[in-house]
């Protein structure tokens, strides 16, 4: 017979292992009499797993959600997974960076010397994009919040804080709250937003959480609604392409062809989701889309080659306002060479752009 401490740890594993265990059968599986499992899971409880007892021709036992955690077992892959998403914490934009690395220095303290090996040499810097360093972190009580909305389908009431830059639209008279049928939570370059029905604009529109702030109570239970393609993921990657109708294809709004004067492989690491085609040792054609024609034009432009322009007009529009752009700015910093006065323009961003 195992010892108590082996055998309580094999009993755990088993009872996580599937929903419901007839005694009988358990006691078969630690080959031990129905009195000792019995025994067993009350020195369980005693440690605080909520194993309840299952009524029924063979009776047996479940393991149930309890109101304190206890402690946790996980087998190697597990323990494994869980170690690297705690190191990578720090780019999701929670703002839990000190809690998973406390949380890491826990598991790995209990871990078996076999697995710590595995995780001290899967160490990993989780480095975030450049830029988002100083980016507002979503408080994760709002984030609770919100997700508990979603899944209870209770309609939101909050406030929306509008962008640092954006006017205001009555100054010294607060917005009234938004409306809005909870979807999904995601995540996306480090921030956090939430995809819902606005009830007032009647159209789906995807918020920052780190500029929402919820009103309690919430609203009342809604039908869910179909999100435009069923799928999150390509509606999100379609918001932010540019693409603001709701059956928008998930491509880039803009999207042209050029001829680099360089190699294929020189260009083909910095071209992203752009395809690329070797026409000659030193010539490629490059497909390339952006969420607008001059920020496409900029783009081919990083490349610092010739290039002939395939295609289409809009984005020999967009190189010949961009040259007038920079022959301009290049004219006011010229010493002595005064410059044409400064005038209002208007900005290729989306206003409405998350």
């Amino acid at each position: 017979m195992r010892k108590t401490s082996a055998r309580l740890l094999a009993l755990l594993s088993l009872l996580q292992a599937r929903r419901d265990w007839p005694g009988a059968l358990l006691a078969e599986r630690l080959d031990v009499s129905p009195r000792t499992v019995r025994r067993d899971v009350d020195r369980l409880r005693e440690l605080g797993y909520p194993v309840a007892a299952v009524k029924g021709p063979d009776g047996g036992y479940r393991l149930g959600a309890g109101t304190e955690l206890p402690p946790l077992l996980f087998d190697d892959d597990q323990a494994v997974a869980l170690a690297l998403a705690l190191q990578t914490a720090a780019v999701t934009g929670a703002g839990i960076e000190e809690a998973a690395a406390r949380a890491l220095t826990t598991v790995r303290q209990v871990l078996p010397a076999r697995l710590r090996h595995r995780i001290d040499a899967l160490r990993i810097t989780a480095v975030d994009r450049p830029g988002n360093g100083s980016a507002p972190q979503a408080d994760t009580e709002v984030l609770l919040a919100l997700s508990t909305a979603v899944r209870a389908r209770e309609t939101l009431r909050f406030d929306y804080r509008a962008p640092d830059h954006a006017p205001a639209s009555r100054p010294g008279t607060p917005p009234p709250p938004r409306r809005a049928e909870p979807h999904q939570l995601v995540t996306w370059g480090g921030r956090w937003y939430l995809v819902a029905w606005d009830l007032d604009r009647e159209d789906w529109r995807t918020f920052r959480v780190d500029r929402l702030t919820p009103r309690i109570p919430t609203g009342p239970r809604f039908t869910p609604r179909e999100l435009p393609g069923g799928d999150v993921t390509a509606y999100v990657a379609t918001r932010f392409r540019g693409a603001h109708h709701p059956d928008s294809a998930p491509d880039w709004p803009c999207r042209g062809e050029v001829v680099l004067h360089r190699p294929a492989p020189e260009v083909a690491g910095f071209a992203h989701d752009g395809v690329v085609e070797e026409l000659a040792p030193d010539r490629c054609r490059l497909t390339l889309g952006s969420w607008s024609w001059p920020s496409l034009a900029a783009l081919i432009g990083r490349f610092d080659a010739d290039f002939e322009i395939v295609g289409p007009p809009e984005l020999s529009a967009a190189f010949a306002r961009l040259g007038r752009r920079y022959a301009q700015a290049a004219a006011r910093s010229a010493p002595g060479t005064p410059g044409p006065p400064d005038r209002p323009g208007t900005s290729d961003a989306h206003a409405d752009t998350p």
